[in-house]
């Protein structure tokens, strides 16, 4: 795994005051983490972010195909404005919390039986 490069360090700092941001490489980009909840990505030097937004470029993993995956191009304005970046970067914390808590619980786990 490559260390990360310098905008995937200056995500993580600017990003701090969400919380505890860390970084994990994947598949030839890199995913950003809010205290453990994948919220953002970094692929060919630009952010995208957990959710959808109207408007935005969808994240295409493969550039020759037409899969999209449920993240958006995150808008200039994260990194000039702490409210901004607050606001958008907030939404994608919050998606990815909340499709966590949605994660179906393993089938390993006991269940009631009905007598």
């Amino acid at each position: 795994m490559p260390p990360p490069d310098r905008f995937v360090e200056f995500c993580i700092e600017q990003f701090s005051p969400l919380g505890r941001i860390t970084s994990r490489y994947m598949f030839g980009g890199w995913c950003l983490y809010c205290d453990g909840d994948v919220f953002a990505l970094i692929a060919d030097g630009a952010v995208y972010l957990k959710g959808e937004s109207p408007g935005r470029a969808p994240f295409k993993p493969f550039p020759d195909k037409e899969l999209t995956m449920k993240y958006f191009a995150a808008p200039p304005e994260i990194f000039e404005d702490s409210d901004a970046m607050r606001h958008w970067c907030g939404r994608a914390i919050a998606t990815a919390r909340t499709k966590r808590k949605k994660t179906p619980k393993s089938s390993a786990e006991p269940t009631a039986r009905k007598t």
